[in-house]
Parts: structure tokens; sequence; C-alpha cells
């Protein structure tokens, strides 16, 4: 089997984020309605693709509790992430497993306008994934309420003056979980991403503060980032939070720099694109140089096997919302990653339709949470 294979792999860091042939689906499903999420011009892997999708649909489908639940154990997070999968790839709200999560989530509506569970240390993700999931079922409306109420929340925990940090914090702009609640890069890129999501244009101001966090968890000098770390690795990725004295999930180089590694540098290039951060700025140009250099659907760079489905995830938003058909890599090889990521999902996916990761760090142990990541994945490699 090829390389992938072996690592066949969430909730994001520490939180919860095949037969290919088509007509190989084990079960029907509708035809897909929804507009392409993707912008691919050319895609010799279209029917690969579309089988990919019909079976893992088809397990969620199979798999999914009375209750309209995926993983209950986890609370609202995986099951808003299945809905989104399924409505990302064609699903209408009113199909009956679409109809069923959301209810599933709309149970963990509160007071304060979150979406979370009884004393979650996960709020923040939580809620992001509900708005992800719900905007993309509010075709008719029926969330409006629910999504400004969620969105005034989301702007509430973020890290700014209100929690008493000022601009020059290093937690400044960020989101965070835990008991501790510490701003990190993988809760902050799902802040921004869902408030893009409710339409705020770049220049808002929780996205912008947002930004000033994202900047500073980046290796690489600039006005934007003074702190200590970007010298000790000048390598333009970025790490998991500069926060609380920084770290980085990668760990450290023999200097005391926080490596960079891979969903994270794709979550704070994805971020950057949301912000308004121009192609030409110093920033983006730093993670492409990182991008090309450590380019791979076999692992995630940096941690090999670890958060491996989140980072194919989070490696399809960024290069869409980049607008780039392909990659060049430090070699000089360019390569058309829908159609590789689509080769490497097929060849990843399970005899059931499912995908999970035998690493089950980030509870990618879950064939739920790993069949939605693959899905959302695959929904941005559509043909054109």
């Amino acid at each position: 089997m090829p390389a992938t294979t072996s690592r066949q792999p969430c909730f994001a860091h520490g939180a919860l984020i095949l037969a290919v042939a088509a007509g190989a689906c084990s079960g029907p499903v509708q035809a897909e309605t929804r507009p392409p999420v993707g912008v691919a011009t050319t895609d010799p892997t279209a029917a690969q693709r579309t089988a990919c999708v019909a079976r893992g649909i088809s397990f969620l489908r199979a798999s999914q509790a009375e209750n309209g639940s995926f993983s209950a154990h986890a609370g609202p997070a995986v099951t808003a992430l299945a809905a989104a999968a399924l409505l990302q790839n064609g699903q209408p709200p009113g199909d009956p497993a679409v109809a069923k999560a959301l209810a599933y989530v709309e149970g963990f509506i509160r007071p304060d306008g979150g979406i979370y569970q009884d004393e979650s240390l996960y709020r923040n993700y939580e809620t992001c994934l509900a708005v992800m999931c719900f905007e993309a079922a509010n075709s008719d409306g029926r969330y409006r309420q629910v999504l400004q109420n969620a969105e005034n929340y989301l702007r509430g925990i973020q890290w700014n003056e209100d929690e008493g940090h000022d601009s020059s914090s290093d937690s400044y702009g960020g989101a965070g979980y835990g008991n501790h609640k510490r701003p990190d890069l993988s809760n902050t890129a799902f802040l921004v991403e869902a408030l893009q999501s409710l339409g705020n244009d770049p220049d808002d101001p929780a996205i912008q503060q947002a930004l000033m966090f994202v900047s500073r968890c980046q290796n690489l000098e600039s006005e934007h980032n003074q702190s200590k770390f970007p010298a000790l690795n000048p390598d333009g990725g970025f790490y998991y939070t500069i926060a609380a004295g920084g770290s980085s999930q990668a760990g450290e180089t023999p200097e005391g720099g926080l490596r960079s590694y891979g969903s994270m540098t794709y979550a704070g290039l994805k971020s950057m694109i949301y912000a308004g951060v121009d192609r030409d700025d110093p920033r983006v140009q730093a993670a492409l140089s990182w991008i090309e250099a450590h380019y791979t659907l076999a692992e995630n760079p940096g941690m090999g096997d670890a958060g491996f489905f989140y980072y194919l995830h989070t490696f399809a938003k960024a290069l869409d919302a980049l607008g780039e058909e392909q990659v060049v890599d430090a070699q000089g090889t360019a390569h058309d990653w829908r159609r590789e990521l689509v080769v490497a999902l097929a060849d990843m996916q399970q005899p059931n339709g499912a995908w999970i990761n035998k690493n089950a760090r980030w509870l990618e142990g879950d064939p739920h949470l790993v069949t939605s990541y693959a899905l959302l994945a695959l929904a941005y490699c559509r043909p054109d």
C-alpha cells in the first residue's frame, strides 16, 4: 500500500477541527444540489471523488444515532462537523440525516448565545463548529437569531481589552479553551473562520484583532511579530501559540525556537487570507515558502500522523481560499493539490466508507470525526 495508508489517520489540538470506482457506493445518496465549494477547472479524478463522497455519506447515515448525534460523548462538536460535511457535499437541510443532526445541535444552544455542552472546556470550538453548521443550513433564515447570538458570544470570549489585555499582550486577539482558556492558533483560526462565514469583512475589528495573534504565532520577524521566537527558527511556518510563554505541539529546536508544523501553518495562512492580508505580504510569502518546502499528503509535516486529517481538512481550505490550483514544491515539481488529495483520501478510505487515524491523538481515532474531516476536504475538490 502507498505510504499514506500507514498514516490512516478534531476537534483540533488538545480539544475536541477503498474501492474507488464510480458506483461503489454502499447505499443510496441524494444527488448533490449545493453549488461547488472548490474552483478546480479540471478534475480527472471526478468519478473517484464522487465515489469516495458517496461511500463516506453512506457511512455517516448508517452510523448516526437515533437522537441525531454522531459521537454524542463529544457533545455537539462532532455532530455539527458531520452535518456541515453532509451539507457541503450536496445534502440539503431537509435531508433526514442532516435534519436530525441539526436538531441535536440545537439542543446545546445556551442563553448566553454559545452552543456547547454543560461544563464544557471547549466552548469556542463547539460554538464555532455549530456556527459553520447552522450557517450552511440557513438558506431560509431559520437560524438568523441563533447565529447572531452565537457571534456575539464568540466576540465576547475573544482575548482583548475586556479581558484586561491590550494590544501589547501576547494573548491579544486570540481564542482558547480549557480551564486556563489560554489562546492558541487552532482556536483562533476557528474563530476567524466562523466570523468570516457569517459575512464579516476582513476589516472587522474582531478579525483584525485575531490577525494580530495569528501573526505572532509565525516564525517570521516583522513589524507584526517582535517576539524572541522567529530569530530562533526563522522558517516562516506557524506554531501553536505565542501566549503564556509560547509552545509548539511539534516541540522546540535545540536553540529554543518553536518548531513550525503543517496543520498550524495552513491554519495561519487561511486566517491571514480571511483577514484580508495580500498575497504579496511578507507573512503570506513566508508561509507559502514553508508550504513549498514541506508539501506532502503523506503526513502532517512536523507531526507525523498526529492530527493528520485535521491537517488535510485545513490544507484544502487554505489552498482553496488562496485560489491556487497548483503548489510548486522545493524541487520545482508542480502539484495539482486537488487531484492528489482525492487520490490520497481514496487510498485511505476504509471498506465501510469511513476514514480513521491509527494515531488517536486529538480524537482522530473517532471515525465520525475523521470521516467528517475527509468529506469536508473532498468538498474543496469538486470539478468546476
